[in-house]
């Protein structure tokens, strides 16, 4: 590649939306780094004001314009680049991509894009141009019928329940499944109103989905970097279902069978850099349909990225410049080629995040149209412990699982939450298996695999027995190093014990844990599963294991522990990462060691390089215990994780750690409203009259005084939860 011009401008995703959210900020950003590696002068266009890449920079350009082709000429007119890049921008980036190729705007203007070709892309996207290509390599797919208007409907002879899919969409914008003809006009007028191709297929509701993570150079040279299965079977969005990676369900003759044809496809159609290709398998016999693939960074490359450790936005962005992946070093072995493809020793879960509770008169049934609006990831040696892990991150509370909210159900109620998909159905299976339900009647009615109700029935039967235990704080070493390695945090050992669990009476259970020399081993995600020694500073916790990956840092050092936002929901998304990423950069380039806690997959601020130790795993009082035993802390940054952090701050004033910035006091005065209400009452500061009702009386006096409308805000929330 020439170095008379190399300039490149690089697409970004524009404004969040549910399926295109940080993941792209983070594939972006690495692309960047990865691109100015390789000597070149990048341009953004991204008009999304909260992302660590649109940060000005000394020797970047960033226009905050909408990516659309007329916004993106003028850059083009302007900067006269020689290179283009779409692939690391999500859909929003590649239909711009799509559109500039074909209005010959990319031609007019000499500029080449880098990677996969356009046409292949376009190919990609357009369902009856993908079946036919897809056919020619006698890969199945479903039978399907192409529809532009509805009057098409009355010439199909359909063989319900199908699903219809949309072209050129996010996140299964536009598609749903139908039982009868009058639902499928419903859904393909709406799919209609977005795009203009609509595909439908036979529904294979039950079967597994399994998707496969490809990465490949313009020399053929070509890895798959893992594979993930969906806890949930096919019929719910994989943005909407539990992931697991790798695959847990799946015999080496399916798992090889898949990897084989996932190559083929890739190598088939010429792409050049990252490719996700996903499957419907049948979990009774070998059969399979191919049902999409992404030519492109997506959030589950985010996801395969963050569970294997493998920095593939950064590989590939190389990629696409023409290198050769057995000629690049893989940055976080640094030992190692990327062309290696990485070995995991723990497991992987994604858990998706919803905000449905903020909408009224929203369904809670999953679909094949995505509803989730962040994510997190748990890793653990066991699914059991990672579940757990996940469940307590994503609703930012540690009862986890025991907090059943199908407690008071009717066995028909139950019966029909476990049938039907809904963001709750995890908890109707353990309230299932709480009431002895067999596994394979719950199989029967859900079609989620017997392995993982079966990892779902040891954490109901270790429940059970901590419940019947005489005293916890007497229990056998042996007994209390099994639940804690079933994925049980303290507070939740105390919690289903006792009915309840105080700050104090948590710090006085883990030193009585400690004293029998229980802790949790920090092991390394390294890509290699220990097979080369690898610098790797990529973190986790686990109770599976009788030593650290690590010693740690020293005193002389100053190192600072930077607690980050969790997942992505409404209120609280990437400009919270955007802060995070800022200060850890600031700590590191003043001498100091930044330690950054965060389990959203979907960041910058959990990437390989943006602090000197990341430990992905809960944010919680435990887990900060666990690493300022660890490591040697000079200090607990909460402020720049928003409110999951600062929500922390309570229980951690209760210890010796030092928080810096705002103390304690100042926090609890701002968060807590009858607090502030009476700080504005002492300065005289004028506000509406108010009071923090503790029961019905009260309420009804002062509604009697005020009359209607009033304003209900409660303390320490966000986004007016």
């Amino acid at each position: 590649m020439s170095n008379d011009n190399k300039k490149v401008i690089l697409l970004g995703s524009g404004a969040l939306s549910i399926g295109q959210a940080g993941e792209f900020d983070y594939s972006g950003s690495q692309a960047i780094r990865g691109l100015e590696d390789e000597g070149f002068e990048v341009i953004i266009i991204n008009p999304n004001i909260a992302t660590v890449q649109t940060t000005p920079t000394e020797n970047r350009k960033i226009y905050l314009y909408p990516v659309t082709p007329k916004y993106v000429e003028k850059v083009i007119t302007k900067e006269s680049p020689k290179y283009i890049v779409g692939s690391f921008g999500g859909q929003t980036a590649l239909n711009c991509l799509i559109k500039l190729e074909k209005q010959k705007i990319l031609e007019k203007h000499g500029v080449i894009s880098l990677g996969t070709k356009v046409e292949t892309l376009e190919m990609t996207e357009d369902r009856e141009l993908f079946t036919k290509k897809l056919h020619s390599l006698n890969i199945p797919t479903l039978k399907h019928h192409i529809v532009s208007d509805n009057k098409s409907l009355d010439r199909l002879n359909l063989d319900y329940p199908v699903i219809a899919r949309s072209a050129y969409a996010l996140g299964g914008l536009g598609s749903g499944f139908a039982n009868n003809q009058d639902e499928l006009e419903k859904i393909v007028t709406n799919a209609l109103s977005i795009n203009p191709q609509v595909i439908i297929e036979k529904s294979l509701n039950g079967w597994k989905e399994v998707e496969y993570e490809v990465l490949r150079d313009s020399s053929g040279n070509t890895i798959c970097i893992c594979n993930m299965e969906n806890f949930d079977p096919l019929g719910v969005h994989t943005g909407d279902s539990i992931v697991v990676a790798p695959s847990q369900t799946l015999n080496n003759k399916e798992f090889q069978l898949l990897r084989d044809i996932s190559i083929k496809i890739v190598n088939e159609l010429d792409i050049i850099g990252e490719c996700n290709v996903q499957f419907a398998l049948n979990p009774s016999s070998l059969d399979f349909f191919v049902i999409e693939i992404n030519a492109r960074l997506s959030r589950s490359s985010a996801l395969a990225s963050k569970a294997t450790g493998y920095p593939i936005a950064y590989i590939a962005s190389k990629v696409i410049t023409g290198k050769a992946l057995c000629d690049i070093k893989n940055p976080v072995t640094q030992v190692t080629s990327a062309f290696a493809e990485p070995a995991l020793d723990y497991i992987t879960v994604k858990f998706p995040k919803w905000d449905l509770e903020k909408f009224e008169n929203s369904s809670h049934t999953l679909s094949s149209k995505m509803k989730s609006v962040g994510e997190v990831m748990a890793i653990g040696k066991t699914f059991s412990e990672a579940l757990q892990k996940s469940l307590r991150m994503v609703t930012e509370s540690e009862d986890g699982l025991i907090s059943s909210i199908f407690q008071s159900k009717s066995s028909n109620e139950l019966n029909e939450l476990l049938e039907v998909p809904t963001d709750k159905r995890i908890y109707a299976i353990y309230e299932a298996l709480r009431r002895n339900m067999p596994v394979q009647e719950i199989f029967s009615k859900s079609h989620i695999s017997h392995w993982f109700l079966y990892q779902i029935q040891d954490i109901v039967n270790a429940d059970i027995e901590i419940q019947n235990s005489d005293n916890v704080f007497e229990i056998e070493r042996n007994i209390l190093l099994n639940w804690k390695s079933l994925g049980y945090t303290d507070y939740q050992i105390l919690k289903i014990h006792n009915g309840q669990a105080t700050t104090e009476e948590v710090l006085k259970f883990r030193d009585y844990r400690k004293s029998l020399s229980i802790v949790p081993c920090i092991k390394k995600i390294d890509t290699t599963a220990s097979e080369y020694p690898a610098p790797s500073n990529y973190l986790f916790f686990t109770y599976h294991g009788s030593h650290h990956d690590l010693t740690p840092l020293n005193h002389e050092t100053d190192n600072y522990l930077l607690i980050g936002s969790g997942s992505y929901r409404i209120g609280s998304s990437v400009e919270f990462d955007w802060c995070g990423v800022e200060s850890s950069y600031y700590l590191k380039e003043t001498g100091r060691k930044s330690i950054v806690l965060n389990c959203n997959p979907e960041t910058v601020s959990t990437d390989y390089n943006t602090s000197d130790q990341l430990f992905f795993d809960e944010i919680s009082f435990e887990k900060v215990m666990d690493i300022c035993d660890f490591q040697n802390i000079n200090g607990v940054i909460t402020s720049m994780g928003g409110q999951v952090a600062n929500c922390l701050v309570p229980k951690l004033a209760k210890t010796n750690l030092k928080l810096l910035g705002h103390p304690y006091q100042s926090i609890e005065a701002a968060e807590s409203r009858t607090m502030f209400s009476h700080i504005l009452d002492d300065l005289n500061i004028k506000q509406p009259r108010w009071t923090s009702a503790r029961n019905q009386e009260e309420v009804d006096t002062f509604l009697n005084e005020v009359g209607f409308p009033v304003l209900i805000r409660p303390s320490y929330v966000l986004s007016g939860t």
